[in-house]
């Protein structure tokens, strides 16, 4: 059974700014985030003064009060937030902004995020605190301080189950290294990976190498939704949102790592309900882009997502599978978090319009539905699929 925002909101138009190495922005947060929203605007052929509604996730410490003033917007009618720690918003974002233009609240909204770390604490470290309360009051007196060494021991648990080798995750991480060369927008392009590289690279945290762990950039993305009407109006082929959801399975976020599930991306219950509500199924999809945080984390998403089996990831997870030109499962065709920035996974939604658009610098052939599965390993997590005139 479908929902009912399938084909109802288009994707009109999308944008982004230099992605910088981290720190190496030359303009602040704010005003890269107006640098995306404008190149969106104009990628969508409209006057951003159009825009009545703004959403994001992640914190984005970009008010839309503040964004709407300098951009000269006359009536703002709509702003949201999305809450979940660092990508897990991602695709709930825009499944947010399309159920605003679907409910009449808002006609024109973009969903943003902007990130200029240098200017601010960096994300994802510890806040300074003499004092930890809640889940690092368990971890941080046994040294678990990071993200990686967290989403490791998930990691580690899920291929100790299934029996999966490190293999799986070097075509993960070359997949995306190998798409990063051909887009010039990516911080890796001109920078390939090769297997001797990737298995010479350091440990951070076992079961994770150097390059199975995301970049962290500057810079901004944005995109621009209005409803499918307008959209077929617009200088673009609309990119039509079939369907998005977000959550997590079971007391996913009971402290101190006790989840019941918990070799889990969050995705187990998540995406049996985006393929009902977008009315599609896993062999449907014709390109994916999954957030990397880490590889591990892509591993358990496409698992959970129904796109490979666990028992035959070691066989399947080969790079000859994963990339664009004949790949069985073409994966993170920009170069994704690993490679082309690390944007918090809102470029990862825009390189999945451009494969709709058929404008991806690593294209796939005859694409008609394209899926974004956002932020593994956090609560709640999220996934929207895109798709063509033709799945309508």
């Amino acid at each position: 059974m479908t929902n009912g925002i399938r084909g109802k909101v288009a994707i009109a138009g999308i944008g982004e700014t230099t992605y910088y190495k981290h720190g190496q922005a030359p303009d602040s947060e704010f005003k890269l985030a107006l640098m995306a929203i404008l190149a969106a605007a104009e990628d969508a052929g409209i006057d951003a003064r159009e825009i009545d509604g703004f959403c994001s996730y992640s914190n984005d410490r970009n008010e839309p009060s503040r964004l709407s003033a300098a951009l000269g917007i006359k009536d703002l009618k709509y702003s949201v937030m999305q809450w979940g720690g660092g990508g897990g918003g991602g695709a709930a974002a825009v499944g947010t902004a399309a159920a605003a233009i679907a409910a009449g609240y808002a006609d024109c909204v973009v969903v943003f995020r902007s990130l200029a770390q240098g200017q601010f604490q960096r994300f994802g470290a510890a806040a300074p605190a003499k004092t930890v309360q809640g889940d690092n009051a368990y971890l941080f007196p046994y040294g678990l301080f990071s993200p990686a060494q967290r989403f490791a021991m998930k990691t580690m648990r899920f291929m100790h189950d299934h029996k999966i080798e490190r293999p799986a995750l070097r075509a993960l991480s070359m997949a995306s290294y190998h798409h990063a060369q051909a887009n010039p927008r990516a911080v890796m392009h001109g920078r390939p990976l090769t297997e001797e590289k990737y298995d010479n690279s350091r440990w951070i945290v076992e079961p994770f190498r150097l390059f199975d762990c995301c970049l962290e950039n500057d810079g901004a993305a944005a995109l621009i939704l209005v409803s499918a009407e307008r959209a077929k109006d617009m200088q673009h082929k609309p990119t039509y949102l079939l369907g998005a959801a977000q959550g997590s399975e079971y007391r996913n976020a009971a402290p101190a790592h006790n989840a019941p599930t918990y070799a889990s991306s969050s995705f187990t219950s998540v995406a049996p309900r985006l393929y009902e509500n977008a009315g599609i199924k896993p062999g449907d999809v014709d390109v994916v882009q999954s957030y990397e945080n880490f590889t591990g984390g892509v591993l358990m998403s496409l698992v959970e997502h129904d796109l490979v089996k666990a028992e035959e990831a070691n066989e399947f997870l080969k790079l000859e599978n994963l990339v664009a030109d004949g790949g069985k499962l073409p994966l993170n065709t920009s170069g994704g978090n690993l490679a082309e920035c690390y944007m918090h996974g809102l470029e990862l939604q825009i390189e999945a319009v451009r494969q709709i658009r058929g404008t991806s610098t690593a294209q796939v052939p005859k694409v008609d539905v394209s899926l974004v599965c956002a932020g593994p390993m956090v609560t709640p997590v999220s996934s929207c699929v895109f798709g063509s005139e033709a799945t309508l």
